[in-house]
């Protein structure tokens, strides 16, 4: 039989270690390292509703940032994802209000994006992102795989948001201004229920596009858009 000894020293073993916080300045402390110091994040938001534009937004930091860490105000930033909308909001006036940091944004319509397609318009709208800045970048970090096209060099960072403050800031960015302008559209057409889903598809949605059909503000390229369309054969976006 165990002794009690012997059964702590069994529990403690299956302890798990809390996981280290990641340095979300990772990235950005190498590129300075090698010398590059204009950095861009960018990242977007909108590509998976069925409605409204994909936003795109680059965002650069000040150096001292990187090397010395964010003000107080800004300690709580992350990838958009992960805040409320009430942070996000508090977070994006507080990034939109600071001189030192300057902010590039793209938006591509839906038209847009039945033309191009949605991964090509998100690719568009990064580029214009960063090409909206007052000075190009030295370098860009972008969220996800790699984009084609951009208008300065660029490193993308798989879950980038998540690893790399820089990107979190853009995502934020770009984030709060398409649900801005979804509340706008939901003013134009309040019957689709916009301001509540954001475009996505949920059951509200799909039975708002079912009743009446797609609106202007509508990717005519997605299937659930197309399929409610009469006489239109749906086809995946």
């Amino acid at each position: 039989m165990q002794n009690s000894t012997t059964l702590v020293r069994s529990k403690a073993k299956k302890r798990k270690l809390p996981k280290a916080s990641p340095d979300r300045y990772l990235y950005e402390r190498a590129a300075l390292d090698r010398g590059v110091f204009r950095l861009a994040g960018v990242d977007e938001a909108g590509r998976g509703p069925l409605a409204g534009p994909v936003v795109a937004a680059g965002l650069v930091f000040p150096t001292q940032w990187i090397q010395q860490g964010l003000p107080t105000e800004l300690l709580e930033l992350n990838d958009s994802k992960a805040l409320s909308a009430k942070k996000r909001e508090r977070l994006f006036a507080e990034l939109q209000g600071r001189d030192e940091i300057q902010i590039g944004l793209a938006v591509v319509d839906a038209p847009e994006i039945d033309e191009r397609n949605i991964l090509k318009a998100t690719h568009v709208a990064m580029a214009r992102a960063l090409s909206d800045l007052p000075e190009l970048p030295e370098l860009a970090l972008v969220d996800g795989l790699a984009v084609p096209d951009l208008p300065c060099p660029s490193q993308n960072i798989v879950k980038g948001d998540t690893l790399s403050l820089i990107i979190g800031a853009a995502s934020i960015i770009a984030k709060v201004s398409r649900d801005q302008l979804m509340f706008d559209l939901d003013t134009q057409y309040p019957e689709y229920g916009f301001a509540k889903h954001k475009g996505y598809g949920t059951k509200l949605h799909l039975a708002a596009l079912k009743q009446y059909g797609p609106c202007p503000a509508h990717r005519r390229s997605f299937a659930p858009v197309r399929a409610s369309i009469p006489n239109t054969p749906s086809a995946e976006s």
